[in-house]
């Protein structure tokens, strides 16, 4: 069984650079790739018969964070694993929120992107280091985050924020689950929830506006 993938970058150099990474396996299969969200949307218009979406941050016409919102509302069934050269803060929580299901930094190396679909994949959260320590200063620092509800809602349990630790060390489930004397699937159950807890308040929110108005 191949693994359908999209790519979705406005810069063809790093699309190809990713296809090349991906390349080197032979189950990965990249059906598509756009780029700006709006073109994205409507190849998944005509098909959506994708298993997970690398999608770039910084784009004209529609940026990753909006892309995936929709495509998350539309297609929920489609993991969204946000690629960036910026560990910024604020496009790491808005992508979190807007229900993206992983997190890598673009120089990645083949190996460790390939690893990243397959924890994401698998019901995990492909998160990178720098990326995991981020977060974590931004669960202990609600105040860095602009609004009051979502500050109310990012409460980690102690369990959770050692997880989060763990991973900005760069280790791997494995060896957190050794170190905290838990299993893999708990270790994978918890950064989940971490990424649950960072976008909870907002789908609901964001379904109460969309009601509101009478989108929905």
């Amino acid at each position: 069984m191949s693994l359908k993938l999209a790519i979705v970058d406005d810069n063809s150099f790093l699309i190809h650079a990713i296809k090349e990474k991906l390349s080197f396996f032979e189950d990965v299969l990249v059906r598509h790739t756009s780029a700006n969200g709006s073109e994205l949307l409507q190849k998944l218009e005509e098909s959506h018969h994708l298993d997970l979406i690398l999608m770039d941050i910084e784009m004209p016409v529609l940026n990753g964070i909006e892309t995936t919102a929709v495509v998350k509302q539309k297609y929920p069934q489609i993991k969204i694993i946000m690629l960036t050269a910026f560990d910024n803060d604020e496009h790491i929580f808005n992508a979190i929120k807007a229900g993206a299901d992983g997190y890598l930094l673009k120089e990645i190396d083949p190996q460790s992107l390939y690893d990243g679909i397959q924890e994401t994949l698998n019901g995990g959260a492909a998160m990178n280091p720098s990326i995991a320590m981020k977060t974590l200063k931004l669960l202990r620092n609600p105040e860095s985050i602009k609004n009051q509800n979502d500050k109310e809602q990012i409460s980690l349990s102690k369990r959770e924020v050692e997880v989060l630790e763990q991973l900005s060390k760069a280790l791997s489930y494995t060896a957190i689950a050794d170190n905290l004397f838990l299993s893999p699937s708990t270790v994978r159950k918890h950064i989940e929830n971490i990424y649950k807890k960072l976008q909870v308040h907002s789908k609901m929110e964001a379904v109460q506006k969309a009601k509101d108005h009478n989108i929905i």
